[in-house]
């Protein structure tokens, strides 16, 4: 089986036509010209709202609940959070949610997860900044082993849970992508994971490479093997035929999209997540064309 492709999802202002806020018809089109060009999953990040260097605020859609929706209106692609923030929902809950969504989806769900980092929006709405991390290896252990079909209890610092399970529990084996590099999140990758990510480049460069090694190591060091954790990398794909207002300087252009492919698979990448530039369904449809055998 060859490389895996996916694309992002539209979420917030910026990301609509013409830079605007994105509507529900707007995700929907770019995750059906997905769907219908071959590519092989669709991905939506994790967001109250983004606070840029300069004050200004961008809004943002509830992402849990645009994912469900497309799981709704597709039937092929795999559905996956790029990430979902933990902070946002208690451990409990979002195994539930998973295992539901898992269920719409005939079992198409890849459940990404992240510790979470943009203050502004935690202070926005009143979640605490302080050990995110610590927070975050109680708040996967409980969503790891609920998804897994332990039945857990569970005390620690900040979450707790008393035979809390699945109940009916997903039809399939959900699995789960952690993004994150430093030492204690590469960590709780080995552990836990069954996919990990690194983003966003452009063609693969030195910093990537250093990232994978990361990943070899820490499955190394938690005595399994090297490909245990499968790598998936997030990448900018720009359709120069189409006006941007901010181009990222990462992009690369889609007719480079081919050789950047065979690229990703030498270095032992296996599922590419394209964020489309624009994130409209015409570059989505030259993403699935540059990516046809």
């Amino acid at each position: 089986m060859g490389m895996k492709i996916g694309v992002m999802l539209p979420l917030g202002a910026g990301d609509g036509p013409g830079g605007g806020m994105p509507g529900w018809k707007d995700v929907r089109a770019v995750a059906e010209a997905a769907e219908q060009g071959g590519l092989d999953s669709v991905w939506i990040a994790d967001h109250f709202l983004y606070r840029d260097p300069e004050g200004q605020i961008y809004g943002m859609h509830e992402s849990w609940t645009l994912l469900t929706a497309v799981a709704a209106v597709t039937s092929r692609v795999e559905l996956g959070n790029m990430v979902l923030c933990a902070s946002f929902r208690d451990p409990g809950l979002t195994a539930k949610m998973a295992a539901t969504l898992d269920e719409v989806s005939a079992g198409r769900l890849i459940l990404g997860l992240g510790a979470g980092w943009h203050d502004p929006e935690y202070e926005a709405f009143g979640l605490p900044t302080d050990h995110r991390v610590g927070r975050f290896e109680e708040w996967l252990e409980i969503v790891a082993r609920m998804i897994r079909g332990e039945t857990v209890t569970y005390e620690g610092t900040y979450y707790k849970v008393k035979e809390a399970n699945l109940d009916p529990a997903p039809p399939h084996r959900i699995p789960l992508l952690i993004a994150g590099h430093r030492p204690r999140m590469m960590r709780v990758i080995a552990q836990w994971a069954d996919m990990y990510n690194t983003a966003w480049y452009g063609t693969p460069n030195e910093k990537l490479e250093e990232r994978l090694e990361t990943l070899r190591q820490a499955t190394e060091a938690a005595g399994k093997p090297a490909n245990s954790v499968t790598a998936t990398v997030g990448i900018i794909v720009r359709d120069p035929d189409q006006q941007i207002a901010e181009p990222s300087p990462n992009a690369i252009p889609v007719k480079a999209l081919p050789e950047a492919i065979t690229a990703y698979e030498k270095l032992g990448v296996e599922h590419l997540i394209i964020s489309p530039e624009p994130m409209t369904p015409q570059t989505v449809e030259q993403i699935a064309q540059a990516k046809a055998p």
